[in-house]
């Protein structure tokens, strides 16, 4: 990658995050000069508009400043994939994967930094963002070795001296937008399958974390990935995100893949729709997680717990509606107070072992706060939370200064029924809605009753009601006898639903999401042959058998 930017940039762009560890005063930290970088050259913005990273559990904390791309600065990226494209598409798939083996291993490499600068910019904690991390260097090691195995098939023709073949094709231009609370793994989600297969991306980062998409794409790049392969550009998701959907209807995207909100996956499956393009849609959830009396209730109360305020409650698989059989409602629920009352909330560089941290921005903090409005306008009970943490109040658990960060409390509301809104609403923070499920197969209508499927769970010990809510359920994913939450590189990840259209991410499924079928004829006989029409018909003759003999 050539660049135009200063040389300290590109040098410290890594460590800036393992700076933020090491030092108590934020305004003594580095702030990083981001650029958009489009076919291998850092660009700023070509009306020069930008705009701020900041860090959401210390708030004086700035970043860097990075490019608010325009309709130009989106339509440079996209002609740079564009003429990106057939060149790539013509790299033969196993030096297409080594070139993304390479970029696990830099992931490797360099894992210490990266994690410390996704904890930095989106204040998840240092654990979870090492797990984000680790899913990216998975993904390229999966997809590594997936260059040798882009498999078509040889199939035998009705017609003779003929040869039938399948390949599979790249699509094109992919346009792609993820969400900023799994800014490291969900690109490489979609963008590692997707140039495995020969395509090339407009990446639009997360308005919220532009610095660790920046540290990203440089990896990318000195991994040996040519220019124009991957284009990342900055911005808003009503100015960039909105222009690079706008680029379908002007035949410039041949691929979108979304990560966000239902509302906004709608609009973008509606603009794929009517071009007859590709989309790929990872949507919200209401995840149901049912308890049943055979459960280990100690292991249970450890899940749901996890599942509904594990990274502030900020994922689309975490826990929305906690459903738990009358008989152990009361046993269970002790528990599981008990360990909400005692959450451990901070700063994760500054106070290790916290549960979760600050929510991602200032707008999510707001966008939680009017949802849990909506649950107790809706007549759910709510039994603990008391809104935005500050330094007069705070949880017992809390540490560090309150007024530095964005933090709320942990949520709980009781006496959730299926007629109100917050049964069926997804709530992204950490609050968790409980109902109570008179047996197993109330508890299995109110799993599929919200109008998501992303993820789900159940804990019992009785295996034939294990089985039949894995068979019964209307979900992308189910735990049994674990969490709402975790995926894994070689597995499908995806809903049904309000949460997606079916396709999925990870593992050897997401190939057909960035790939077509092409079926070749190739025929050897010199002459014209039709199928259906120029093969010979088998006659039917009885069989010259005495079957007297048999009786």
């Amino acid at each position: 990658m050539n660049g135009t930017a200063p040389e300290q940039v590109m040098t410290h762009v890594l460590e800036v995050g393992l700076e933020h560890l090491e030092n108590d005063n934020p305004n003594g930290l580095p702030k990083v000069k981001g650029y958009n970088i489009i076919n291998g050259q850092l660009t700023e913005s070509s009306d020069g508009g930008t705009f701020e990273s900041t860090n959401p559990a210390w708030q004086t904390d700035c970043l860097g400043e990075f490019p608010l791309s325009t309709k130009s600065d989106v339509h440079d990226a996209l002609a740079a994939a564009g003429a990106a494209f057939p060149g790539w598409a013509a790299t033969p798939a196993p030096t297409r994967g080594q070139i993304i083996g390479n970029m696990g291993r830099l992931l490797m490499e360099h894992k210490d930094a990266i994690t410390a600068l996704e904890t930095r910019e989106i204040g998840k904690t240092l654990k979870e963002s090492a797990g984000s991390v680790q899913e990216a260097i998975d993904t390229c090691l999966f997809f590594q070795s997936e260059g040798r195995r882009l498999y078509g098939q040889t199939v035998n023709s009705e017609l003779p001296d003929k040869e039938l073949f399948t390949y599979r094709r790249p699509l094109g231009v992919c346009g792609i937008i993820n969400a900023c609370n799994f800014p490291a793994a969900v690109p490489f989600w979609k963008m590692i399958p997707a140039i495995m297969c020969g395509n090339t991306c407009v990446w639009k980062s997360p308005q919220d974390a532009p610095l660790l998409s920046f540290a990203l794409a440089r990896i990318m790049h000195e991994a040996g990935l040519p220019d124009g392969v991957i284009n990342l550009i900055h911005g808003k998701g009503s100015g960039a995100g909105q222009h690079l959907v706008d680029a379908v209807d002007e035949g410039l995207v041949n691929k979108i893949s979304f990560t966000g909100s239902t509302a906004v996956g709608k609009m973008i499956g509606e603009v794929c729709g009517r071009n007859l393009v590709s989309a790929s849609l990872e949507l919200g959830g209401k995840n149901p997680l049912v308890v049943m009396p055979s459960a280990n209730l100690e292991n249970a109360v450890e899940g749901a717990y996890w599942s509904a305020f594990g990274t502030a409650g900020q994922r689309c698989t975490s826990l929305g509606n906690l459903i738990i059989h009358k008989d152990i409602y009361d046993s269970f629920m002790e528990m599981f107070m008990a360990k909400v009352e005692s959450t451990t909330i901070g700063d994760s560089a500054r106070n290790p072992g916290v549960l979760y941290g600050p929510m991602l921005s200032e707008k999510y903090a707001k966008d939680f706060l009017r949802d849990v409005e909506m649950c107790e306008n809706s007549g759910a009970r709510r039994v603990f939370g008391k809104g935005r943490i500050t330094n007069e109040n705070k949880p017992i658990g809390f540490q560090g200064d309150a007024s530095e960060g964005v933090y709320m409390w942990p949520y709980v509301f009781v006496d959730v029924t299926e007629d109100m809104k917050c049964f069926h609403e997804e709530i992204f923070g950490p609050a968790v809605t409980i109902v109570k499920a008179d047996d197993f197969e109330h508890g299995l209508h109110l799993a599929n009753a919200s109008p998501y499927g992303l993820s789900s769970a159940i804990y019992t010990n009785d295996r034939l009601e294990a089985y039949r809510y894995k068979t019964g359920i209307k979900a992308g994913m189910t735990g049994i006898n674990n969490s709402t939450t975790g995926a894994e590189a070689h597995l499908p990840f995806g809903g049904v639903k309000g949460s997606g259209n079916g396709t999925r991410e990870s593992g050897i499924w997401v190939i057909e999401a960035y790939s077509y079928w092409h079926a070749v004829n190739d025929e050897l006989s010199g002459k014209l042959q039709l199928a259906q029409m120029d093969v010979e018909e088998i006659e039917i003759e009885e069989a010259d058998v005495d079957y007297s003999s048999l009786a």
